[in-house]
């Protein structure tokens, strides 16, 4: 984006009804309006556009960002500490191994402990059922209660960095990605989207991708199509959620058992693998027993399970029925991809690196998506704000 450009997307943000995001949380995409979803990329693709062109987007000079990651991360943990530092802040992660948490410290305790000097807390919790989204929420009653109670002088922001039902930084990245690669969200109607599970060698990967994903592109009257064999189903009230977007959007949303069938006519395709939901209920039941025979015994179970369906690979094969065999492949990565990471996967080789600078590109967005969600809920005017930004066009490298 040129100069120009930047301008106008700042004159665009602004005849945005986004004030629902000021001083607000972003835990499930599909509790955003559309104007709010609409704003943050706009405040994305301007705060990629400041920094593209060598401008500073601070708008702290002082302040920390906590990172509280309870799963493995790569990119969004890179992702939360890039866009954390875009906007000027420090990034601290929370160890809980080596916090009081492990003497028993609770939750109300620990979020109004590390918020003192606060302005945004990330938080991954994605592996048990029931658990990851309602400790955000808990997290933030807290931090919300401190503030109240004047101990706080800030309310920390809160950002779902991956939940048991949702991951908005990935699926608005995605999002952000179409929009960039097809030329506008307005062109995304009509394109069809096949998120299907694919066969991987490990077990209890979370559900929040594919749940994530069916909740926000039913929202660009897109043709969302979700494809898993049976027994690999999702959460119900996400299925709702995505029939719900698209019957508003003016698009479709099916299932289907056929990975072929899904990618027929494709101009996108996301293959990956995610549990069951029953099975991740039943992983989520035996933790809370301390039932570590029975989780073992879970894992082979789900394993074998899995290798009853490695004909689910994207495959050479399967991406010469999309449309014109040239659908946009996706994944959030990274991928386990056949006789390289593994040795029967989620892709094939050669359709893994005929896309690869465009999953990196993908994976570029979320920092921007991130700084985006945190600067809508910290500054009450984002149109004027970045204007005032843009004109000053203080280097961010001298």
């Amino acid at each position: 984006m040129d100069r120009g450009g930047i301008g106008e997307a700042i004159k665009k943000l602004s005849s945005r009804n986004c004030d629902g995001l000021y001083l607000s949380d972003f835990l499930l995409s599909w509790e955003k309006t559309d104007d709010e979803i609409a704003a943050v990329f706009d405040v994305a693709e301007i705060l990629r556009g400041l920094r593209r062109n060598n401008v500073s987007a601070r708008i702290f000079d002082s302040g920390l960002a906590i990172s509280i990651f309870r799963d493995n991360s790569t990119r969004t943990r890179f992702s939360f500490a890039s866009a954390s530092n875009l906007l000027g802040l420090a990034l601290q992660d929370l160890d809980e191994g080596k916090s009081q948490i492990a003497h028993g410290e609770t939750v109300r305790e620990t979020a109004n402990m590390v918020s003192f000097m606060a302005e945004a807390i990330g938080i991954r919790d994605d592996m048990y059922i029931g658990k990851g989204n309602a400790y955000m929420r808990e997290v933030s009653r807290a931090v919300q209660e401190g503030y109240a109670a004047g101990i706080l002088e800030r309310r920390p922001t809160l950002v779902n960095l991956q939940c048991d039902i949702d991951h908005p930084t990935q699926a608005m990245a995605d999002a952000m990605h179409l929009i960039q690669h097809f030329g506008g969200a307005e062109r995304l109607r009509g394109k069809k989207i096949a998120m299907s599970w694919a066969y991987s060698p490990s077990y209890g990967k979370p559900l929040s991708v594919p749940q994530g994903v069916i909740g926000l592109m039913t929202r660009f009257g897109m043709e969302v199509v979700l494809a898993h064999p049976p027994g690999y189903e999702v959460m119900k009230e996400t299925l709702d959620v995505a029939k719900q977007n698209a019957a508003k959007g003016g698009g479709s949303f099916a299932v289907t058992h056929d990975m072929r069938e899904a990618f027929k006519g494709a101009d996108i395709v996301y293959p990956k693998s995610w549990a069951s939901y029953a099975a991740m209920e039943k992983r989520t039941d035996l933790y809370g027993k301390g039932d570590m025979a029975g989780i073992k015994e879970l894992e082979k179970e789900l394993l074998a399970q899995n290798a009853t369906h490695k004909d689910w690979e994207c495959t050479e094969s399967l991406m010469q029925g999309t449309r014109d065999g040239r659908a946009l492949y996706m994944h959030c990565l990274p991928a386990d991809i056949s006789g390289v990471s593994c040795k029967e996967g989620e892709v094939a080789a050669s359709v893994f690196d005929r896309y690869r600078d465009l999953l990196y590109r993908e994976a570029s967005y979320k920092p921007y998506v991130i700084a985006a969600m945190i600067f809508l809920s910290k500054v009450k005017q984002p149109a004027d704000r970045l204007m005032r930004l843009f004109t000053a066009g203080r280097p961010r490298v001298s």
